[in-house]
């Protein structure tokens, strides 16, 4: 059996996505990370549209600054590529090697909006964890 082939994303992703408004302070955002034990986190607009998203290295950017006084917005990584949750494996971890990223966030087009809403990420442990099972 053909692994690459047989697998979706939607077999393997983390569902449900932690987020924070854009306005957040980047220390709740640090406490958030902490107490959910992820490496990352989405950052929306009021609409809940994805605008962004902080990982553990956009904190180590600003370690030596007031994260009481910065947004969100101010540290998120505003690069994020999306999939859809029936990409194969195989292509999305094409797209992280190419890209050089850890992870992809799977959006969803939700009803009665005009843009897709993250429903779960997608990380290299992920994929590893998937492939080695």
């Amino acid at each position: 059996m053909d692994f690459s082939k047989e697998k979706r994303v939607r077999d393997v992703m983390t569902r449900g996505v932690v987020t924070v408004p854009f306005d957040t302070p980047v220390s709740e955002s640090a406490k958030l990370l902490v107490k959910e034990d992820i490496s990352s986190i989405v950052v929306t607009a009021p609409d809940n549209e994805a605008v962004g998203v902080i990982s553990e290295i956009d904190l180590i950017k600003v370690f030596d600054k007031d994260w009481d006084k910065l947004t969100a917005e101010e540290v998120m990584s505003t690069f994020v590529r999306a999939i859809d949750p029936e990409m194969t494996i195989k292509k999305a971890a094409d797209i992280m090697r190419d890209l050089n990223i850890h992870r992809l966030l799977i959006l969803h087009k939700a009803p009665g909006r005009s843009y897709d809403v993250p429903v779960g990420i997608l990380s290299a442990s992920d994929i590893l964890r998937a492939r080695v099972k």
